[in-house]
């Protein structure tokens, strides 16, 4: 038996100087599949096998664990680390992925005919990038690709419906795109919306605009601010008007715009004319991400929206806009190489690339969770954590469908009435913000997104806030909702009747693509305020919020948000998943947090 004992010894030796494991590229377990093609989107062709596109692989992140620690470390005012924001550097020590799993990945992509030398790392190595063909794809990832068609707009888009990792690598990646999220920017929900209805400020409304222009000197907000909104009725209302920014050479706020939307300068100039004379010759920054464009003949709503509010709260606070590719993302029987569209990928990597970024950041878009798979949402939103921990404040509207729009119908095959939260507003690591109306008092806007996720859990944060509505809920919309999720809005802000120059014409635009820039004014000048007096930016803005912050808001207590055929949620004393903790008072946030 002695050579069968040398034998077996040898072959134990062999085994574990060459793993039989690191071949096993044929052993597949699905990561994520849907039970029926997306809502919207119907097949139009197989995909091109020499079609090439980038295929973005997000690698487990050895340390993430430690990162998010990090940051509820220095956004807790409590704790003896609170404004000790972390480097680039810093973040992506603890975001970059272990060597084992980035060996064994590259062993895999040499496996499937990857150069090396053609791979692209981004995020501390956690993000990588290769240009493959759809037949390598479709190899790797044991997917069938196809070219899919959005039934309203018509967009294109080379995705699969199923995608599978060797199971050795399920430990070792926690996302590969473009694979089953279908969503392009234009097929997703921009939160705003031209409102004609209402009738814009004209020349003829010169007395108005004039006491507009100076709302330090009103004694109360005008009565006209509840059906059109500017500047000077924010200024007011928020109670911003009497402050002077002093940190412009350090502090800035950051507009992330997608969909060839473009922040136009002329109408910035109109704007300044017509609601804030004393901005007038004040500009902005445009910086272009991944082929984003700045054509100038070509204003956008979205775009001049955010922009003129930025600026209209914060001058002369240096306002930058991001202008993002990505739409549109294919053409049919087009076998060149094109952009995967993946804006926030794009957008947020480009931005954790930068060694210094803006203190404030505000987005306008979002989707149905049920819609963004699993993995996904959860590696974007891991993102947005490392944003967080640098020191940047991150605020997304909440959407514009109340509780969700049409059926609310489960995408899982079940076909549950459920109500639909938003992402990313759901996401725990970004402050989302719900929409006002009317003035003394404000109330909820009836489209004003709001829920829990069904993704992610509560944080310990707003534990106590959400606790105490729910009990006052009682029995109300019992099943169509997650008790636990992570509930949103965090706040709100007026979002409707903005007067926006669009194309060199005044028009009103309302959602809670108004709210997100209106709130994200309040919180740059607040930055200010900290930075000018030698302390760290804000960052991260919800541990604070709910706990030291939360006099600082004017509480709604009226209004609601309906949808799935319900009446939705109602606002009331206190948080509510309608209008959050409230709207901001910039004196008393001042003396609070600042």
């Amino acid at each position: 038996m002695r050579w069968l004992s040398i034998a077996l010894f040898a072959f134990l030796h062999l085994v574990a100087s060459k793993p039989l494991l690191s071949k096993r590229w044929d052993d597949f377990d699905v990561k994520h599949a849907w039970a029926d093609v997306p809502k919207g989107w119907e097949l139009h062709s197989p995909a091109p096998a020499d079609h090439t596109f980038n295929m973005r692989i997000g690698l487990k992140q050895d340390r993430f664990d430690d990162l998010v620690a990090a940051l509820y470390e220095v956004s807790d005012p409590y704790h003896s680390r609170y404004g000790q924001h972390l480097s680039k550097e810093e973040v992506e020590a603890l975001v970059a992925p272990h060597p084992d799993t980035v060996a064994l990945v590259d062993s895999w992509l040499a496996d499937h005919g990857v150069n090396p030398a053609s791979v692209e790392r981004e995020n501390g190595g956690s993000w990588v990038t290769v240009k493959v063909t759809i037949e390598q794809a479709s190899r790797m990832l044991n997917a069938t690709y196809g070219v899919y068609r959005h039934d309203t707009t018509s967009d294109y888009v080379v995705r699969t419906t199923s995608y599978s990792l060797p199971r050795i690598l399920h430990d070792h990646i926690g996302v590969v795109t473009p694979t089953t999220y279908f969503s392009t920017m234009r097929s997703m929900k921009a939160t705003s919306f031209l409102q004609p209805h209402i009738e814009p400020l004209h020349d003829g409304d010169a007395d108005i605009a004039r006491l507009l222009v100076n709302p330090g000197s009103l004694a109360t907000v005008p009565s006209s601010c509840s059906t059109t909104i500017t500047p000077a009725c924010l200024r007011a209302l928020y109670n911003t008007s009497t402050y002077v920014p002093r940190a412009t050479n350090t502090n800035k706020i950051g507009v992330a715009g997608y969909l060839n939307e473009f922040a136009n300068t002329a109408d910035l100039q109109t704007f300044f004319r017509r609601f804030r004379t004393d901005a007038v010759g004040g500009t902005f920054q445009t910086v272009q991400v991944n082929g984003g464009g700045n054509n100038q003949n070509d204003p956008g709503v979205e775009a001049n929206l955010d922009i003129q509010y930025t600026e209209g709260i914060t001058f002369p606070t240096p306002n930058v806009y991001f202008s993002t590719g990505g739409s549109p993302p294919f053409i049919p029987d087009s076998n060149t190489p094109t952009n995967t569209n993946e804006p926030y990928l794009d957008w947020l990597n480009f931005i954790l690339g930068q060694s210094s970024i803006p203190q404030t950041f505000t987005t306008s878009y979002g989707d149905d969770e049920q819609t963004v798979p699993f993995d996904y949402a959860t590696n974007v939103c891991n993102l947005f954590a490392q944003l967080g921990a640098r020191g940047s404040s991150i605020l997304f509207s909440s959407g514009d469908d109340g509780v969700g729009a049409g059926n609310c119908l489960t995408n899982d095959g079940k076909n549950t009435k459920q109500f639909q939260p938003n992402f990313p507003a759901s996401c725990p690591f970004v402050t989302t913000v719900g929409g006002t109306i009317r003035v003394n008092p404000e109330v909820a806007v009836s489209f004003s997104g709001g829920g829990f996720s069904n993704y992610f859990a509560r944080p310990s944060f707003q534990s106590a806030a959400v606790s105490g509505f729910l009990t006052k809920l009682g029995t109300t919309n019992r099943g169509l909702f997650n008790t636990t999720g992570r509930a949103y809005p965090d706040v709100a802000a007026q979002g409707q009747g903005f007067q926006v120059v669009i194309g060199g014409r005044v028009s009103s635009v309302g959602g809670t693509s108004a709210s997100s820039p209106t709130f994200a004014g309040v919180i740059a000048l607040l930055n200010d305020f900290r930075i000018s007096n030698g302390k760290a930016p804000l960052g991260f803005l919800n541990p604070i919020i709910y706990s030291t912050g939360v006099a600082g808001f004017n509480d709604i207590t009226s209004g609601s948000n309906p949808g799935c055929g319900t009446n939705g949620f109602t606002a009331g004393a206190g948080w509510d998943p309608v209008t959050g903790l409230g709207t901001p008072d910039f004196g008393k946030l001042q003396a609070l947090i600042g």
